[in-house]
């Protein structure tokens, strides 16, 4: 079982934004910028161009309403998209608030990320999505 699993079991804490029937979303513990977020199959696949056409096609629409969320709450000019990471076997979508394209560096993540801040920027994204929806 992969620590995103356990996540999405609940087993492990996390700061959940927005969930459906097959799909997770929650704020990464290790952000480039606040609201960063990840969207990840409830179902573990490695790797996700493993994933069904169907299940990789409605993984996309549920990252859009988590971005239009996120672009809500958390005040950026777009929201930025990348699959990356090797660690975790489970596929993940990465969703990161942009003022500019330097915002996307991995190599730059936010050093000791405030869990109040957090807590409160994850209330927000889940408040517009749950209104989006």
């Amino acid at each position: 079982m992969t620590i995103f699993s356990r996540i999405i079991a609940g087993e492990i804490p996390s700061f959940k934004v927005a969930e459906d029937d097959k799909f997770f979303a929650f704020l990464d513990i290790n952000p480039v910028n606040w609201g960063h977020t990840l969207v990840v199959p409830k179902k573990e696949t490695d790797y996700i161009f493993d994933l069904p056409d169907a299940d990789l096609a409605d993984m996309m629409v549920f990252a859009k309403k988590v971005a239009r969320a996120l672009k809500a709450a958390v005040p950026c000019r777009k929201v930025g998209v990348t699959v990356i990471g090797l660690e975790v076997p489970h596929a993940h979508i990465h969703l990161v608030p942009m003022q500019e394209e330097g915002d996307m560096n991995f190599n730059c993540k936010l050093s000791d990320p405030d869990p109040v801040r957090m807590a409160e920027t994850a209330q927000k994204i889940s408040e517009a999505f749950k209104a989006e929806a």
